[in-house]
């Protein structure tokens, strides 16, 4: 079931981003890139996580994670400006705004997680790509290095040329990508928010400078309605304006979609985690990547680069590098999301609680369940087979008749099937069969023939969705 949920958020996102507008394109770029794309990404150089070994039990964590467990208890707002240690800290690394503290751990104030020691080493800069060679003399070949990608974004801005010239697109215009990525994370855990490998959702709009910030506030709305579509509640969802001190060295102005993925948690600010992020890129990756483009100095940015990745306009006969708009959003926590909001429980008749999934019927696995009342019974169990090879073309159908009728509605409604067909005596003799909504537990007798217009008018998208 979880491969079917996954799939309908992808392919969802790709129906809503490529099918349904005129000026995106769609990519599948590679996995293995040069080094040298990661080089001039800033990859190569900013990409870490701060790194602390325990000297004791050999353990290793993440430098900022420790700090912070160690400041959350006494760090309030009423008295952070109150407390010399963390006002005097540098950072570790200049773009690493969480890791601050080395005073503290040469001080021995933080404490390994594993055993208590406090003999840890002093925070590291660890990159977070996975290293690996190619070619058949790659270890000794310097040369062969290359990265897995951390992000699909890269692969869409080496490509903008190619999109350009075959797509003949003119600005404003997007490329999209679903995709695997790659993260050596320091310590892989918290459930699926700190994964080695996980897949992205992401788009670049390429605009003209100067209509970049018009066209970032929209794709921050429609983004965050996408998302109600779907069916994720409004009630969960938020909108975070990162402060400067928190963008991203390329980045003008970035907005977080949060999702309150930890509702049991006291604190209300800490409840929310990143969702889906959307980001003014500005024109940096276009230069970063094109050979023509030069540093205050003269120098040029990116001496082994062999093309220009500028746009010249027709109309203003001027030559430019497009601004970049790019929501990115993991599938893993779409799919959480969802989950979390599906997820609910009904009594019935006879006192039991029972778990309901009342997923978007867009999102649900199984979109109907046919079921024989009797299965020992040939022509109720034929007449249901013949039912669901009818539906499969139209919709996602699955037969069942391993237990009772109550345990397979249960069954369905735990996975989120939104509706039961179900077979019975009654249906040799009229040719109609019982469609059980799965929120309402409610019934009605359907003639097979009109079955699947019934079903598909069921799964009709609604006015404004």
């Amino acid at each position: 079931m979880g491969i079917e949920l996954y799939n309908n958020v992808k392919q969802a996102w790709w129906r809503w981003m490529v099918y349904e507008r005129d000026d995106i394109e769609g990519l599948d770029s590679s996995i293995i890139l040069n080094r040298r794309v990661w080089k001039y990404s800033g990859h190569e150089e900013t990409f870490t996580d701060p790194l602390v070994d325990c000297r004791e039990c050999n353990s290793r964590f993440r430098a900022d994670k420790l700090l912070q467990d160690y400041l959350a208890p006494i760090l309030t707002k009423e008295v952070a400006k109150l407390l010399p240690d963390v006002a005097e800290v540098t950072p570790i690394f200049p773009d690493t705004n969480e890791a601050r503290g080395t005073k503290l751990f040469l001080e021995g104030k933080i404490t390994c997680p594993n055993c208590g020691s406090k003999n840890l080493t002093e925070p590291r800069p660890f990159n977070l790509m996975f290293r690996t060679h190619v070619g058949a003399t790659a270890e000794d070949d310097p040369d062969a290095l290359v990265y897995l990608r951390p992000e699909t974004a890269q692969g869409i801005f080496i490509n903008f040329l190619n999109v350009l010239n075959t797509s003949r697109r003119k600005l404003p215009f997007g490329v999209a990508q679903i995709g695997k990525s790659f993260r050596n994370e320091v310590t892989p855990g918290n459930f699926i928010f700190r994964t080695r490998e996980f897949e992205q959702m992401e788009m670049e709009y390429f605009v003209k400078p100067g209509e970049d910030e018009a066209a970032h506030q929209e794709w921050i709305d429609a983004c965050h309605q996408w998302f109600q579509n779907i069916g994720v509640s409004s009630a969960n969802l938020r909108l975070y304006e990162q402060p400067k001190e928190e963008l991203a060295h390329y980045a003008k102005r970035t907005v977080d979609i949060q999702y309150r993925f930890f509702p049991e948690r006291e604190e209300e600010e800490r409840q929310w985690d990143e969702l889906m992020g959307i980001a003014n890129r500005t024109d940096f990756d276009l230069k970063t990547h094109s050979k023509k483009p030069e540093d205050a100095e003269g120098k040029r940015l990116n001496p082994d680069s062999t093309e220009d990745l500028s746009y010249f306009d027709e109309a203003t006969k001027q030559r430019f590098y497009p601004y970049v708009i790019e929501p990115a959003a993991g599938v893993n926590r779409t799919v959480l999301a969802l989950l979390m909001d599906a997820y609910s429980e009904k009594v019935n008749d006879k006192g039991e609680t029972r778990v309901i999934l009342k997923l978007h019927h867009s999102m649900a696995p199984i979109k109907v369940a046919v079921l024989p009342l009797a299965k020992n019974k040939p022509e109720i169990v034929g007449m249901a087979k013949a039912i669901k090879r009818s539906l499969q073309p139209v919709l996602r159908a699955v037969y069942d008749d391993t237990g009772g009728i109550g345990k397979l509605y249960a069954r369905q409604d735990e996975i989120g099937t939104p509706f039961c067909v179900t077979v019975d005596h009654q249906s040799l003799e009229d040719e109609a069969v019982t469609v059980r909504d799965r929120d309402t537990w409610e019934q009605e007798r359907v003639k097979v023939a009109d079955l699947s217009a019934h079903l598909l008018q069921k799964f009709a998208p609604k006015p404004g969705q």
